[in-house]
């Protein structure tokens, strides 16, 4: 699973640790040290995953998040100092894919960004089209459309919608959605889910604030379905 990565991080021992660990697992490494410096990089030749610190000068990496989103879909693996629960989600809810807290585990950041590789290059997603609630999600594609409107889906979202729209009305816990984007969810809260699921519904419901498909079964989970939510049993829209 030999993949193009750049490396966004100012401090230059650490960009320099995860330059030997990313080359040891035989990857292509290009590392930068300020947010500038990034985007310039994955404009001129965009990569299968960027690493990026969130504090950086010039720009810093929510920043650059904020700005990519708007161009590509490309995964982002934040690095983060800030520990708060708020911090943390504000980085998933402007699009980056999953986030790790200084200090690291140089194995574990391995791990992820063996994980997010794997998810974009779809390892794991059924073959063929699913049509739920007036979507159309093609893994081959990784598209999703909304009748003749395409959607633009992080892949985190993408994994999350593919994994419920397979199987309609099945309610899914917040662990197993967190299996489906990440293998395994011991390292992440719950909340990564709720941040997805808000995305989605910003983007794939009429009104996102009372959902008619992507619903929340209170005190179990999510499901998809197909049917509008007035016909369905007790659930809430948060």
């Amino acid at each position: 699973m030999c993949a193009y990565i750049l490396v966004a991080e100012d401090d230059k021992k650490q960009a320099g640790l995860i330059h030997r660990y990313l080359e040891h697992e035989k990857h292509t490494v290009t590392v930068v040290h300020d947010g500038r410096a990034a985007l310039e990089e994955v404009r001129r030749q965009e990569p299968d995953l960027l690493i990026l610190d969130v504090m950086m000068p010039k720009t810093d990496g929510l920043d650059v998040v904020r700005i990519l989103r708007r161009e590509t879909d490309l995964p982002v693996l934040l690095l983060t100092a800030r520990s708060t629960e708020d911090d943390l989600l504000l980085g998933l809810d402007l699009g980056a894919d999953d986030y790790m807290t200084k200090p690291y585990s140089p194995r574990e950041l391995m791990a992820r960004v063996r994980t997010l590789l794997r998810r974009t290059r779809h390892a794991g997603l059924p073959d063929g089209s699913f049509h739920v609630g007036g979507l159309t999600v093609d893994p081959i594609r990784y598209e999703v459309r909304q009748e003749d409107r395409l959607i633009d889906c992080t892949p985190g979202e993408f994994q999350i919608l593919a994994a419920m729209a397979a199987e309609p009305n099945r309610v899914f816990t917040r662990p197993q959605l967190l299996a489906a984007i990440h293998g395994s969810g011991r390292y992440i809260t719950d909340r990564t889910v709720d941040v997805h699921i808000m995305n989605l519904r910003k983007k794939i419901e009429a009104d996102p604030r009372q959902p008619a498909h992507l619903l929340t079964v209170f005190g179990v989970g999510y499901k998809l379905t197909d049917s509008p939510a007035s016909t369905q049993g007790p659930h809430r829209a948060g």
